[in-house]
């Protein structure tokens, strides 16, 4: 059954979710989230689903992320239900009483990883690119990314959530985002075994995994570490503006174009987020998203690398010194309104 640009279909032992929008890199919109959860409500009580299987159409995206480009013309109240939907649909993926296996074979970012990385196994191939890019359209990580990215190895998920770096299959597996790594050419056989339900999963999984090589991120921990280790974002920024690397001006240069009161905000959401349960940490996110509209480097950000294309974002303010401490603090209190609801 196609509904909301998702296909839901059983196909033997497994439930499973086709992303299917080719056009839009399968980009998550409200109708898709609503889709997913109301099938893994219905899979979770269906005693002849013993998994869920979730993969994309087409070979260049599995999900590039949540549909955020028509959010400033539709207004805070869609936006709010959009994020109140997605992230209770992260939360029933986190909780879901059955294995939720993701197949993803290329561009996973931002809403992409929500739908992913909160299941039981992610099989990544050698075509992924994984990122959470937020920042660079004055957004923060957010799908449960306060609580995914500081459990990576030492500040890695730190440098991601700022950088929006993007890292390829060794370095996904490396970082946690990647349980299994597959050929993109072994996947819809691997499927076909776990739709038959003769063997496990992991024995399926087992029979195709591939050893992915050495993650080149891991090469440069000591020097993510060194400098995102900091304690604060400013002596972050100082610490690398002291370093005449070469990593130290690329990460500059890539810090310099990302909306600043971002940056400050995505510091302490990541900060936090190392001692916060996953609800809480997306509860945190909650607080911060659903001031989005209040802010105008979120529509900037949209309007200059998703709408107009012209990667040029005015923010505001311009630089990370300009940023108000106070203004930063209101976005981490509780947001009005009625309380995000994980269940």
């Amino acid at each position: 059954m196609q509904q909301n640009d998702v296909v839901l279909t059983r196909k033997g032992r497994l439930g499973e979710i086709l992303l299917d929008r080719l056009k839009a890199l399968n980009a998550l919109t409200h109708g898709m989230s609503l889709a997913i959860e109301a099938a893994l409500r219905e899979w979770s009580r269906d005693s002849g689903v013993d998994a869920v299987i979730i993969r994309q159409a087409g070979e260049r995206a599995f999900c590039a992320g949540g549909d955020v480009r028509q959010f400033p013309e539709k207004g805070a109240a869609f936006m709010h239900q959009y994020w109140r939907d997605e992230y209770r649909l992260n939360a029933l993926i986190r909780h879901f009483p059955k294995p939720y296996i993701a197949f993803v074979d290329g561009i996973v970012m931002g809403g992409g990883v929500g739908v992913s990385v909160h299941g039981s196994h992610r099989i990544v191939t050698e075509h992924v690119v994984f990122a959470m890019p937020e920042t660079a359209i004055g957004l923060v990580p957010d799908v449960g990314a306060s609580y995914v990215l500081p459990r990576m190895p030492g500040e890695i998920g730190l440098f991601l959530g700022l950088t929006g770096t993007r890292l390829g299959t060794a370095d996904a597996m490396a970082v946690g985002f990647g349980t299994h790594h597959l050929r993109r050419a072994d996947l819809d056989r691997a499927e076909e075994a776990l739709a038959s339900g003769k063997d496990g999963i992991d024995a399926v999984l087992d029979r195709y995994r591939q050893v992915p090589g050495p993650a080149p991120i891991l090469a440069q921990r000591a020097e993510i570490d060194r400098h995102f280790g900091q304690p604060t974002l400013r002596d972050v920024m100082r610490s690398l503006e002291e370093d005449a690397s070469e990593f130290a001006k690329t990460t500059l240069a890539t810090l310099a174009n990302r909306s600043p009161t971002a940056l400050a905000l995505t510091f302490r959401l990541m900060r936090e987020g190392r001692r916060k349960s996953f609800e809480d940490g997306v509860r945190m996110e909650w607080n911060i998203v659903s001031r989005m509209d209040e802010h105008s480097d979120f529509a900037e950000g949209i309007r200059a690398l998703i709408v107009e294309k012209d990667n040029k974002p005015r923010w505001n303010p311009a630089r990370l010194d300009a940023v108000d401490d106070e203004t930063l603090a209101r976005y981490f209190e509780p947001a009005a309104g009625p309380p995000l609801d994980l269940n």
